[in-house]
């Protein structure tokens, strides 16, 4: 089923615009199981729902953020045809997916859609060649987010990425099922010292002053990190070496 056009889609935006202004609390996120771990701390991500296909940045993200406001997590991206794709689920087998997708198809909330099949993660993280193309698939897809806008508060639904968000998104895109919050990403990765970091780790920060865990990238080589820094700001490199997150870095995780 191919993808539609981006002129296809402007009536469901003015629909998600209706719906914004007629929603109240939106519904609550999909829960993720506490047995995020299994073995080697990872599980794969079931099956997801994938739809649009946009020029510009702004109709995924007002897409992404129609599908939040019914209680959905979904997030966008851009794939390597320069266009803008939305993404949400983690459904445990395509015909949960499919009747998941056309109800929303059936209220006008998505049009065209196509199924996601699971990555064969067991297969991939059976050698070490599989899991050190996996993390350069990671890093490669954090590097795709690079300029992509940091619109949310916390973890209000919004219109770009909160830090948790976006390591999530580029997890997902890689066929993991990642916590949401950074909290949980911290508690349930495996911890890794300093000296041990390798690509497609994550770093954690306690920006906040309080000695928690409050930020979080994707750690890419040579004291490097991708982040969605601040709100108005967007997704970028930073350096572990820069004094601030020096002082703030609380240590890092890993999952493969």
């Amino acid at each position: 089923m191919k993808l539609f056009k981006v002129n296809t889609f402007f009536p469901i935006v003015l629909l998600c615009s209706s719906l914004f202004s007629g929603c109240s609390t939106p519904k609550r996120y999909e829960k993720i199981s506490p047995a995020f771990l299994v073995e080697k701390s990872h599980i794969s991500l079931g099956y997801s729902v994938q739809v649009g296909a946009f020029s510009g940045l702004q109709n995924a993200a007002q897409l992404a953020r129609c599908l939040q406001t019914q209680g959905i997590w979904a997030f966008y991206f851009k794939d390597s045809s320069g266009l803008y794709k939305v993404r949400f689920g983690n459904f445990p087998s395509r015909s949960f997916a499919l009747n998941r997708a056309r109800s929303l198809q059936r209220r006008g909330i998505i049009q065209k859609f196509y199924i996601i099949k699971p990555e064969p993660l067991a297969r991939i993280l059976s050698t070490k060649r599989g899991k050190t193309k996996l993390r350069n698939r990671i890093v490669r897809t954090a590097y795709s987010f690079i300029g992509l806008p940091y619109r949310w508060g916390g973890e209000s639904p919004g219109t770009g990425f909160d830090c948790s968000g976006f390591t999530m998104a580029v997890y997902r895109l890689n066929g993991l099922n990642l916590p949401r919050s950074s909290y949980q990403q911290w508690r349930y990765g495996i911890p890794v010292s300093e000296g041990h970091l390798r690509a497609g780790d994550l770093v954690f920060f306690g920006t906040s002053g309080h000695g928690r865990v409050s930020h979080v990238g994707i750690y890419v080589g040579k004291n490097r990190f991708i982040h969605a820094p601040s709100s108005g700001k967007r997704v970028k490199v930073d350096s572990l070496t820069a004094s601030y997150f020096r002082k703030h870095f609380l240590g890092a995780r890993k999952y493969i």
